[in-house]
């Protein structure tokens, strides 16, 4: 359930420069780590913790999930050979020549929608173009494309995933979560994904949902998974792009230099801007064999231990980003030979799959947004706090442009 709390600026402690951070404040105040977890907030010992082969998956309900028969779990759960046999099916997705050749094609298309429609009515919340931007590109990827239309899969997948970040404790919580999440994966399975599986067992093609089939598996594991994919990939990366466009729309400056770089550069702004805005700012790891400090660069575990990466702090650290680290600065990683925008997709063997993905469609969205004319923020998103990803969501901003 998003939570809603003072969103004002943070104040840069002495001699940490600029602070140009938006969401800081509402996570400082919300972040909330597993009970009985270790937070690690230092950029090596958390990369090289994700990195080891002796943790294992900890988040979303990872300990109430029965892993004893993996072929009835989400990859997301399983860790090990089994897990890296359900990644590698599908890496080809993901793969750079794939987001050339074929998503790029998906963005481009569903950007010709939106503009339209943007320039017919005028203005539009940012937090719905942007989430039809991930639907798309997401449900070509998972194989979602028999739907009754794009807009009425975004809604129900839309359902779902509310449904699940508004769990409440207790019996009755329980009862109305079970009913109401029932009742929308049922709608989602129906009218998204049945039809989805029943296509492809004619003619498969080259998606997640042909992949399963292709490997026997069950209505459950492919419903699983499905939604799996589209809460990866189609919440994250709306908040990402409403966050990006925030920056850029109060920055001139950086808006200029966005629409005249390259794919290159307009890359290194988005991940500086995720370096210092990740959606997701916990990563959960339970920890299977002990790991000495010298593994790690200074933090030993033990076993059973449960750590929580905040990523935010290890996305700030000095020992990796330099002077100032809260200043949105595109030139950082390059000066400090980073690659990629740090933490924010986590690393190791759960890094996330899309990530590559999700910067594309966040580049090209962005680009066509602000080369529309006459376009303009008409009023600045609300920043609120969603407890089940321990992350922001942005709503209520509102884009207009000039009408076609």
């Amino acid at each position: 359930m998003a939570t809603r709390t003072d969103s004002a600026p943070v104040t840069c402690p002495l001699g940490h420069g600029r602070d140009d951070r938006k969401s800081a404040a509402l996570a400082d105040a919300m972040l909330t780590p597993q009970k009985g977890a270790r937070v690690i907030e230092r950029f090596y010992p958390a990369r090289e913790t994700l990195r080891s082969a002796k943790v294992r998956q900890a988040g979303a309900h990872s300990a109430d999930t029965d892993i004893s028969d993996p072929a009835k779990v989400s990859f997301f759960f399983l860790d090990g050979n089994e897990h890296r046999k359900r990644r590698a099916s599908v890496a080809g997705l993901f793969a750079p020549k794939t987001i050339v050749n074929r998503h790029q094609v998906v963005m481009n298309r569903t950007m010709d929608l939106l503009e339209a429609k943007l320039k017919a009515r005028g203005s539009m919340p940012l937090d719905e173009l942007s989430f039809q931007m991930a639907v798309d590109v997401t449900a070509d990827i998972i194989g979602l494309t028999n739907s009754d239309s794009n807009e009425n899969l975004a809604q129900r997948i839309k359902a779902v995933l509310d449904s699940s970040a508004s769990r409440r404790p207790g019996l009755f919580g329980n009862l109305v979560f079970g009913a109401r999440m029932a009742w929308r994966v049922g709608q989602f399975y129906r009218k998204d994904l049945k039809p989805a599986i029943d296509a492809r067992r004619k003619v498969p093609q080259d998606d997640v949902i042909s992949a399963m089939i292709k490997d026997g598996s069950g209505r459950k594991l492919m419903t699983m998974e499905a939604l799996s994919y589209g809460g990866a990939g189609m919440m994250t990366t709306r908040e990402f792009i409403v966050m990006a466009a925030w920056h850029l729309f109060e920055n001139e400056a950086l808006r200029t230099r966005y629409l005249n770089g390259d794919e290159a550069d307009q890359l290194a702004i988005l991940q500086e801007i995720l370096r210092l805005e990740p959606v997701a700012s916990l990563v959960h790891r339970r920890v299977a064999e002990p790991i000495a400090a010298e593994e790690t660069g200074g933090e030993a575990s033990t076993v059973g231990e449960v750590v929580a990466v905040n990523i935010r702090a290890v996305n700030t650290d000095e020992a990796i980003t330099g002077p100032c680290p809260y200043e949105l600065d595109p030139d950082r990683a390059k000066r400090m030979k980073v690659l990629g925008p740090y933490l924010s997709f986590g690393d190791g063997a759960h890094r996330c799959p899309g990530a590559q993905v999700a910067l594309h469609e966040t580049r090209i969205f962005l680009d066509r947004l602000f080369r529309l004319p006459g376009i303009r923020l008409v009023s600045e998103p609300t920043v609120l706090w969603n407890a089940f990803i321990q992350g922001y969501e942005l709503r209520g901003a509102v884009v207009a442009c000039d009408p076609g």
